[in-house]
């Protein structure tokens, strides 16, 4: 026995080696030294074993500017030098609308008319593409009322282009008690990326990428990208191209892939052939709270590893690379359907898809998403809006979506599903013009202005699609919810996957994904673009919600698109994972430095926000005080 013990030990110590082969990303080579620290004590590394819960030295509340223990401008220079000038105090974009120093009209009109066109809400250090949660303190307007002021934006912001500055930062937030948070791309619906009186890492610029022809890791054996933590899913697609593979990448050409996409799961079309965003870490590069770089994967940081791929971003270390697993090129043929609820009108040939019977439409969406278990079924996905209108008209539209499918094949898949739509009275004809593109086709990146879109959303399981009694449920929920989106200014969107724990493979099936993930048929969200936000609103919007909650007992929420003021967040987000993340968190952060909402750990800690509305990322950060505060000083 003792050669073949010998055997299995040398194929895991190969296994690791083969692991170890690539080079590391350039910016993860350069790291803080202690000759770089020198004197400098407010970057000294942490050593989590010398803390304890009766740490007097820990205050109730995160240092805020003007408080006597705010740095000096001596020691903010003092960063900024070791950190090789990466420092920035940057000025709210849109504080060139308003009257005052900062105002320019030239530069305010490109803001309104230009900026969307080009890449600059994305090159933006302060701006998260929400406002609401920053606390709507300088909105872009073209004629705004009152002043433009800081806000829930950071008071100093990082610009990463090494590890060496996100430990720089990591251990003089630590060491401070300051705020710290994190931020890619800014594609943050939950307040997540903001943060008032903190110190922001922005890993925006870790962009390169490189591609593993043959990576061996445990059972894995076959093609890998090595990716920058702020590279962008369009940036990825033209590295598809151009290296003709595939690799999961976020549908939504300006999100990041390694960033808080993948750290909540991460879906996309292809997710139910090759799993979510998260299944796909081979290896991670992470600086912990102590501010120590290390390599997580299934052998070396283990929990760290776990944790992070689908257990939340923002709250076990900061992310600056991953390796991702990578596949031969894959073609991606759509189907499109788009119904129409409409008034009654004297026109003898009514559009194709119309009806004038609410009864007849809900029949219609119904039997599209009931249908849709099959696309999924077969490796797909399905992306579908309803848009509520006036006078009770409603519009549907749906595009389903097959991997490595021809036209024909696909037509002849969705035909049963027009069948039975001309059978309930709905006159449609299956296309025959189908659109076939290879999935990373190349692209470019322009960036969405800042807005207010807040996401309540509910991960629907199999078993309602599989039982009468809960299909009808969800559907009397889906559409009671959404007959209300016209007078109350949302609408529905649902996108289909299933990112099964068999499409996950390994190591990706082992992850911290939610396991809603896994039972998934349909994210059903509720969107909401309101101006302002409001406990009133939320009220509303929770009523129904619960109705989408009562038909999917035991389900859960996609934290990435869920709302930051979701009842029974651990449940909704983590599922049973949350007690194992819990202990990670616990023990990886005994600080409690990295926090954000609705991430693991929160609960010890809350924003009292100046603006008096809960969810705003506007004001202090203390500690909660209540049973949940397990870090130090509770």
């Amino acid at each position: 026995m003792g050669p073949i013990i010998s055997l299995v030990y040398l194929g895991i110590s190969l296994s690791r080696a083969n692991a170890l082969k690539p080079q590391a990303l350039l910016s993860d080579t350069i790291q803080l030294t202690r000759k770089e620290i020198g004197g400098f004590s407010a970057i000294e590394f942490g050593e989590d074993n010398l803390i304890s819960l009766d740490n007097s030295n820990t205050l109730d509340c995160k240092v805020f500017p003007g408080d006597e223990a705010w740095p000096s401008v001596a020691e903010w220079a003092q960063l900024n030098e070791t950190i090789d000038g990466a420092l920035l105090k940057p000025k709210p974009s849109a504080a060139a609308c308003y009257q005052g120093l900062d105002f320019d009209e030239t530069e305010c009109m490109f803001l309104l008319t230009n900026a969307t066109s080009s890449h600059y809400w994305l090159d933006d250090p302060l701006v998260a593409l929400t406002q609401w949660s920053q606390g709507s303190t300088c909105p872009l307007a073209s004629n705004p009322s009152g002043n433009c002021t800081r806000g829930g934006f950071p008071e100093y912001v990082v610009n990463v282009t090494s590890v060496k500055h996100i430990q720089a930062a990591v251990n003089f937030a630590r060491n401070k008690q300051i705020r710290l948070i994190i931020k890619n791309t800014g594609h943050d619906f939950g307040g997540r990326s903001i943060g008032a009186g903190s110190l922001s890492i922005w890993t925006h610029h870790l962009k390169q990428m490189e591609l593993i022809p043959e990576y061996t890791l445990g059972p894995y054996n076959g093609m890998a990208v090595h990716l920058g933590v702020g590279v962008e899913s369009w940036e990825e697609h033209n590295f598809m191209a151009a290296n003709d593979i595939t690799f999961v990448s976020p549908g939504c050409g300006t999100v990041g892939g390694v960033g808080g996409w993948m750290s909540s799961g991460g879906h996309t079309t292809i997710v139910s052939t090759f799993g979510l965003g998260a299944d796909q870490v081979l290896s991670l590069g992470v600086v912990t709270a102590s501010g120590e770089f290390v390599t997580a994967d299934p052998f070396t940081n283990s929990d760290l590893f776990y944790a992070i791929r689908g257990g939340g971003g923002a709250t076990y270390g900061v992310v600056t690379s991953a390796i991702f697993k990578a596949y031969p090129p894959v073609n991606i043929t759509s189907s499109s359907l788009n119904l129409m609820l409409s008034v009654p009108s004297n026109t003898s040939n009514p559009p194709p898809g119309s009806t004038t019977d609410g009864d007849t439409f809900w029949q219609g969406v119904g039997a599209y998403y009931r249908f849709a278990a099959k696309v999924l079924d077969a490796g797909g996905y399905g992306f579908s809006y309803i848009y509520p209108g006036a006078n009770n008209t409603f519009r549907f539209t749906t595009s389903s979506s097959f991997l490595s499918s021809t036209p024909a094949e696909v037509f002849n898949f969705m035909q049963p599903l027009y069948d039975d739509l001309n059978r309930i009275g709905i006159n449609l004809t299956n296309p025959t013009s189908l659109f076939t593109s290879t999935y990373g086709s190349p692209g470019s990146g322009r960036g969405p202005a800042p807005g207010n879109t807040r996401y309540r959303s509910r991960l629907l399981p199999r078993e309602n699609w599989e039982d009468d009694a809960l299909w009808n449920r969800t559907m009397r929920a889906i559409r009671t919810a959404t007959e209300a989106g016209f007078d109350n200014d949302f609408y529905f969107h649902g996108t289909l996957a299933s990112p099964t724990a068999a499409a996950a493979g390994w190591p990706g099936s082992e992850a911290a994904v939610n396991p809603a993930w896994r039972n998934n048929r349909m994210h059903a969200m509720l969107m909401d673009d309101a101006p302002q936000q409001s406990t009133a609103r939320d009220d509303m919007f929770r009523a129904y919600m619960d109705l989408l909650r009562e038909a999917s007992p035991g389900a859960g929420s996609y934290m990435n698109e869920g709302d930051p003021g979701e009842p029974d967040w651990q449940q909704a987000f983590y599922g049973t994972n949350y007690p194992r993340l819990l202990g990670i968190k616990r023990a990886r952060d005994p600080w409690g430095l990295f926090w954000a909402p609705t991430t693991v750990g929160s609960e010890a800690w809350a924003v009292s926000p100046v603006d008096g509305y809960p969810e705003s990322q506007n004001g202090r950060l203390c500690r909660t005080g209540g049973a949940d505060d397990a870090y130090v000083g509770s």
